[in-house]
């Protein structure tokens, strides 16, 4: 389990863990130096463990796993997470000429405009109408960063790659997380049908090494506030409240060992 701590001597750091290792609460850890860098003296503790773990995911994938460039332009599929919502924020910065963002929640859809979508597609309702406003949206795209797999991402494929202008021009589809299924089922004809390169993005796929050198560039922007974060730091004496209490939209929960 990614998260913030201090070391012995009090400095804060910032730690990928295995992806064997269990998420777990504890007053102290053994932490690996060499996944592990040092937080900068500025930086805000609770803003670094609210944004790390969702936008190391987008940052990553498009620095590590394709050759990305300013002016192409990107669809996250998945975009009312958290994951999803920096996705947004880090493919604009990273130089996206066009971001459409699209998810099921209404609220959450709302704020996206404000932190870089230049699109904004509902998921809602009849799912093979959601399918074609998704296509019609995002036919031209050069990359997906797909947060949701399963069904969503079954109907999507075969929206997109039947629309799109130029079917030779290549499209990165980056799986990332699978919120709406593990599993997807994938026609042949939808593979002949346009340049398509279906990928997946996390430990493994990316060097733990190569994560890890990424932590200092992307810590460095959420340090200067490039990124929106709503973060709400909770006492973990408050735990068993605020697991279950509501949270606005886009704010997220972060438990300290001190108010």
């Amino acid at each position: 389990m990614d998260g913030v701590g201090r070391l012995a001597d009090g400095s804060a750091v910032y730690f990928v863990a295995d992806d064997d290792v269990p998420g777990t609460m504890a007053e102290r850890a053994l932490v690996d130096p060499r996944r592990a860098v040092p937080l900068p003296a500025d930086a805000d503790p609770v803003v670094v463990a609210a944004a790390m773990n969702p936008a190391l995911s987008s940052w990553v994938a498009l620095r590590r796993r394709i050759s990305f460039r300013a002016g192409q332009s990107v669809l996250v599929l998945g975009a009312t997470g958290n994951a999803g919502q920096m996705a947004v924020q880090i493919a604009r910065h990273l130089g996206a000429e066009r971001v459409v963002a699209a998810g099921r929640d209404a609220d959450r859809l709302a704020l996206l405009g404000g932190l870089g979508a230049t699109d904004v597609v509902s998921l809602a309702g009849d799912p093979e109408e959601a399918a074609d406003r998704l296509g019609e949206a995002a036919a031209d795209v050069d990359v997906v960063i797909d947060y949701t797999w399963g069904a969503p991402t079954e109907r999507a494929l075969p929206a997109l790659l039947t629309r799109r202008t130029d079917r030779a021009a290549a499209l990165d589809w980056i799986q990332i997380g699978s919120t709406a299924g593990p599993d997807i089922t994938l026609p042949s004809f939808v593979l002949r049908a346009a340049n398509l390169r279906v990928m997946g993005s996390g430990q493994g796929s990316v060097t733990a090494a190569g994560i890890v050198a990424e932590l200092p560039s992307l810590v460095a922007r959420l340090t200067a506030g490039v990124f929106s974060v709503a973060a709400d730091a909770v006492s973990l004496c408050e735990v068993e409240r605020a697991w279950t209490a509501p949270v606005e939209p886009g704010r997220r929960l972060v438990l300290t060992p001190t108010a």
